[in-house]
């Protein structure tokens, strides 16, 4: 199962039982530096059946010859699909032990809370448009101007290049249904919906200059 990003919520006391099923999946990956909140890299791979990590320890004489074993030589092959890797699990386990499950918990939950309370602003709203509703912390939605025969595909790419470019915000660009939309991506626990409220204003008037412009 792929959990990379939602399977922060094992973590949630509030959005746990979105998970429900994952304790029969026979394979979890998860990512750290998504909802975990780790920088890149930091991801694991569980199985329910130990002996299926055999399939990592398949031998070749330049990774892995046998006489390592016998001298006594550290053989960090097997022990990740990345074969040789850095310490990353350092530091969740470092953030783990600051701030504890039941902090985790709190800034997961909260990132899902702002996500569902932008869905409701942009579904209030008669400039944008929710095009899906958020299981976790991203939004997407799409500018919309009624009777407005503009290139949408052009407009959006352009939206999330101009905001990063002035440092505003960094908003993806990605499809759903056929349909372009941009992404909003909430992990930061300094973010408010003051703040969504102020770059969604300022998407709406880029929107607008970016019309006016083409006439």
């Amino acid at each position: 199962m792929d959990a990379a990003w939602g399977g922060a919520l094992l973590l949630s006391q509030k959005y746990r039982d979105r998970l429900e099923g994952l304790e029969r999946a026979d394979s979890v990956t998860l990512d750290f530096h998504k909802h975990f909140f780790q920088t890149i890299s930091c991801g694991a791979f569980l199985l329910r059946d130990t002996a299926h990590f055999d399939l990592m320890r398949t031998h070749a004489d330049y990774l892995n010859p046998v006489e390592d074993d016998r001298d006594g030589f550290p053989n960090l092959v097997a022990k990740s699909l990345q074969t040789t890797r850095r310490f990353d699990a350092l530091k969740l386990w470092m953030s783990l032990r600051s701030i504890g499950t039941t902090r985790y918990a709190e800034l997961i939950d909260q990132a899902i809370d702002l996500a569902n309370a932008v869905a409701k602003r942009i579904e209030e709203s008669s400039s944008f448009e929710l095009v899906s509703r958020s299981q976790l912390s991203s939004v997407l939605f799409r500018v919309h101007r009624p009777l407005c025969g503009a290139d949408w595909d052009a407009l959006h790419s352009h939206l999330a290049q101009i905001l990063l470019d002035r440092g505003i915000a960094n908003l993806g660009v990605t499809r759903s249904a056929g349909r372009i939309a941009l992404k909003m991506t909430l992990l930061n626990s300094r973010t408010i919906l003051a703040d969504i409220d102020i770059l969604l204003a300022t998407i709406d008037m880029l929107a607008d200059v970016y019309l006016m412009e083409l006439g």
